[in-house]
């Protein structure tokens, strides 16, 4: 079961992204990164960080513990912004908190340009994403950090922020586990992923067992659209193995390289350019541009 912290002390809210989470110390000494379930994105997004982050982490790939959080908005009583305030005040009680990464980098398109990656690894995250239905680990967001980046100790890649993956579950009647998502366009597509390897090496180790004990980590009371939470939890682990039965038909093989990403971004750039009335030619493009690199230490006291 996922350990329950209680919120002691708000440091910031992160602005990168649109649910605005925020860092919080909590009684066991730990800082975390709360997502709250009063944020726009609705507690789905919260029940998809679960499952996928819980299924990475019995894969053995990298992601920080996620805890239950209880939450008194007494706690942020600082904060200024009244949006903030009031995501605060519909957010009482247990949120999801996960383990903070002091000095993490983001996996940016420039520090992708000079950090290794094993095509294996790469054809892991590739296959979890794939198999979950991520659709937010691109090029651009890629929803990947980088550490630790201080000492001698090697920097590795870090899985963050999934509640954008398991799409079926905004339309269940309309979901299809033999369903293919166009990954070219994927964080780690130019690293060559080994895919296939991933498949043989994953697939096999996804159970219902496996899913059945990952999906019993949601709180009952995130799980809605049902006559009971045991209801959600069945349909979760039904359609997550039958999509790892049905790898096959959504195995995505087919990625760009660098060179091929670099010339379509070019092209794009050159007919976004080509179309601007004249006054507009003179300012910047910064379509599909990264945001400023976040570095979560500066949210430290």
């Amino acid at each position: 079961m996922l350990r329950e912290v209680t919120a002691t002390r708000y440091l910031a809210p992160l602005r990168s992204g649109g649910s605005v989470p925020g860092v919080v110390e909590a009684d066991d000494l730990g800082t975390y990164v709360v997502k709250f379930t009063g944020s726009a994105q609705g507690t789905k997004a919260l029940v998809a960080e679960v499952i996928v982050g819980e299924l990475a982490r019995a894969l053995g790939l990298r992601f920080p513990e996620l805890v239950l959080v209880h939450f008194d908005p007494a706690v942020a009583d600082s904060e200024p912004h009244q949006e903030v305030r009031e995501l605060h005040a519909a957010s009482a009680g247990v949120n999801l908190g996960m383990d903070f990464l002091p000095g993490a980098r983001d996996f940016t398109p420039e520090v992708a340009r000079t950090f290794r990656v094993d095509p294996l690894e790469a054809g892991r995250i590739v296959w979890l994403d794939a198999l979950t239905a991520n659709v937010d680990r691109t090029v651009h967001s890629s929803n990947l950090m980088i550490w630790p980046t201080l000492g001698t100790v090697p920097a590795r890649l870090w899985l963050i922020d999934h509640g954008a993956a398991l799409v079926f579950h905004h339309r269940w009647d309309a979901s299809d586990p033999e369903k293919a998502y166009d990954f070219r366009h994927h964080a780690l597509g130019h690293y060559a992923p080994d895919v296939r390897a991933a498949d043989a090496e994953l697939a096999p180790r996804v159970t219902q067992e496996l899913l059945r004990a990952v999906v019993s980590e949601v709180p009952d009371a995130w799980l809605t659209g049902f006559a009971t939470p045991d209801e959600a939890r069945a349909s979760y682990v039904d359609h997550l193995h039958a999509r790892v039965r049905a790898s096959a038909a959504w195995l995505p093989t087919d990625f760009p390289t660098r060179e091929e990403l670099a010339a379509e971004e070019a092209l794009r750039a050159a007919r976004t350019q080509q179309g601007r009335p004249k006054w507009l030619k003179r300012v910047p493009d910064l379509h599909g541009k990264p945001a400023a690199e976040q570095d979560w230490s500066v949210h430290l006291g």
